[in-house]
Parts: structure tokens; sequence; C-alpha cells
């Protein structure tokens, strides 16, 4: 993206991509919320319009719970469901596609306008058009993740489509904030050092995988496989991660396996995080990059001890009540999101050669 999008007049269009920003850091956090309350199959109908208001009177109510009661989730999960569980996992859920749907109303309201008002420049075109393209994708994968656990014998939504949901969302925040980053910061509070840059791309690539290995976490459910640290059931590498489900299906579907890669890429994240910030401080630079390279391994320390603690937590799990691990693992995931984020501030702030 061209440095001459940095400009007074870009200001506005800044300020709306960071609503933007936050705005997906609250779906992200709201998908979470449907997932630890199993809301997330309670909806089984796709209605972009007509699917904005909930159901407004009992007959509406009744028709909506007899087709969640035709699901795999309640005949094999929720038999015991009456109405009033119903409307509580149907809640999160509506109101989960209901924000998606206002962050789509932030996006295109400016827009028109700041189209009338002509302060799009040529440069912006095409971020412009990804973004929307990356909403539009995260749309339809998250029909179709919620889809996957309609059918068959299914009572959750598949994990590899809940991984790919969880990753496109954070995509499409990096990206959003990347913009950000182009229009807010002069290129003068660039820092070039190519040993960092590469570093912090090695780290994002990892978290990349990590932050999908936790989605695996998530849709298997998998924290209560192994509610021990720093062990994995008494044994620092567990026996049983390769052979149970067969072949590459264990680093996927073997909640043990997926355990042992996720603690074990978040001891690495760890370690490459600390030696990328001997070298951040060891490097002097703009008022910008100081500032920015306090924050990843900080974020990184939280997140590993919010792990540890909500996989400790785990054996409280009371299904339909939220507690302890509730709370800790939506913080765990919002931690991730500004871990992200923090990381790719540096990676904006500090490029491998000059910038023009």
């Amino acid at each position: 993206m061209k440095r001459h999008l940095n400009s007074p007049s870009s200001r506005p269009i800044a300020a709306w991509l960071l609503v933007g920003v936050g705005m997906i850091i609250i779906q992200v956090l709201l998908g979470g919320i449907t997932r630890l309350t199993g809301s997330g199959l309670s909806i089984t109908e796709w209605n972009v319009v007509t699917g904005t208001l909930p159901p407004l009177n009992e007959q509406q109510w009744l028709a909506a719970f007899g087709k969640y009661k035709a699901t795999p989730q309640f005949q094999l999960l929720n038999t015991d469901f009456g109405l009033q569980d119903f409307k509580f996992i149907f809640f999160w859920e509506w109101f989960h596609r209901l924000w998606a749907r206002l962050i789509g109303v932030v996006f295109a309201v400016p827009f028109i306008i700041f189209l009338v008002q002509r302060r799009f420049k040529p440069a912006m075109v095409k971020p412009l058009l990804i973004l929307f393209l990356l909403g539009a994708l995260q749309g339809a994968i998250g029909w179709i993740m919620v889809a996957s656990g309609l059918t068959g014998d299914a009572i959750y939504v598949k994990p590899v489509k809940l991984a790919l949901h969880f990753v496109l969302a954070l995509g499409l925040l990096a990206y959003a904030y990347w913009f950000a980053l182009d229009l807010l910061i002069p290129k003068e509070q660039v820092t070039v050092n190519r040993k960092i840059n590469r570093i912090t791309l090695l780290i994002i690539g990892l978290l990349v995988i990590q932050l999908a290995y936790g989605a695996f976490m998530a849709g298997h459910k998998a924290a209560t496989a192994a509610p021990t640290w720093p062990d994995i059931n008494g044994s620092i590498i567990p026996s049983n991660m390769l052979g149970k489900e067969g072949g590459l299906a264990d680093l996927i579907d073997n909640r043990i396996t997926i355990h042992f890669i996720h603690r074990g890429l978040a001891y690495l994240l760890f370690f490459l995080v600390a030696w990328l910030s001997f070298h951040l401080y060891k490097t002097t630079g703009s008022p910008a990059y100081r500032k920015a390279r306090r924050w990843p391994l900080a974020l990184v320390i939280l997140q590993v001890a919010l792990g540890v603690f909500a996989v400790l937590t785990s054996p409280g799990i009371v299904p339909n009540r939220w507690g302890r691990f509730e709370w800790l693992a939506e913080i765990h995931q919002l931690i991730a999101m500004f871990f992200l984020l923090s990381l790719i501030r540096i990676v904006y702030l500090v490029r491998p050669s000059p910038v023009n």
C-alpha cells in the first residue's frame, strides 16, 4: 500500500476502520459466547433480511423451537430443553448474527458518505475491495460452519470449519487494522531492521497455526481431556497421541494430540517473543516503535497464564451455566486478538527496507 495515503483528510477513514476493528473484536467474542453456551445451532436457517428480527410472539417462538427440535443437537443432547432454554441459546446466536449485520451497516453507510465526499484516493480502492470480500467470505463460511452441525449425528459444528471461521475472522481483523495504520502512521515513524521484521513474521505464522489449534481445542471441547499442568494427564509426552484417529486425523481430531500441539506452540511462541523483545529493546526507533515494542511479551505471558488457568478450571464446567472456565476462555480469546494486533503493529513499524 502506498505511503502517501497518510494525510489529515484520511483520518476520518482511519477512525472508521478502527471502529470496524473494535466491532470485529466484539463479534469474535460473541462467537466465543455462542460456542461456550452451545448456542450456535439454535437458528437453523440463514435469512439475511427477515432473520434480523427474533420471533415476536409465542407462535413464532414455537415454530423456531420446532425447527431446532429436528436437529441432531436437540435429539442427541438437549432433549430436556424447554422453550425458555431454547430462548436463551437462540438469543446468543441471534445477537451474534445481528452484530455481523451491524458491522455491514457500519461499513456501508460511511463508505457511501466518504465516496460522496471524494475522500477515497485511488490507492484505497484495492484495500477496500479486499475488506469487502473478506467480510462477505466470513459470512459465507459462518453459515457453512453452522450447516455442518445440522445433519447426521453432529451435535456441534465441525471443528475444522470452526477453525477456518475463526482464523478468517482474525485475518479480516488484522487486515482492517493494517489499513488503519497505513492511514495513521507517517513513514518517518517506520524503523528499518530486517532481522526484527523476519522474526515477527515467523511468530505471526506460528501464531496463525496456534489460533487454529485454539479453535480445535474449543471445537472438540478438549480442555477437560487433560485438565492438568504442566503435564498432560501425568505425562509430558502422552503415549496416546497417534493411532487413535488414524494417520493425520490425529492432528485435528485426537483431543490429547491437540492439547500437546497447542501447549507446545504456546511455549515456543513465548520463547520466540522473548527473543524478539530482546532485539526490539536493543534497537532504537521512533516514538511509535518504542510504545509498540512493550506489548508482545506482556501479552504472550498473560495469554499463557490464562491458558493454564482455563485448563485447570475446566473440571468445574457445568452445562448451561457460565462460570470461571467460561470467563477465562473468553478473556483468553480476547488477549489472543490483542497479541495478534501487537505483532501486526510491530511488523508494520519495522520493515526490511526503507519505505518510499
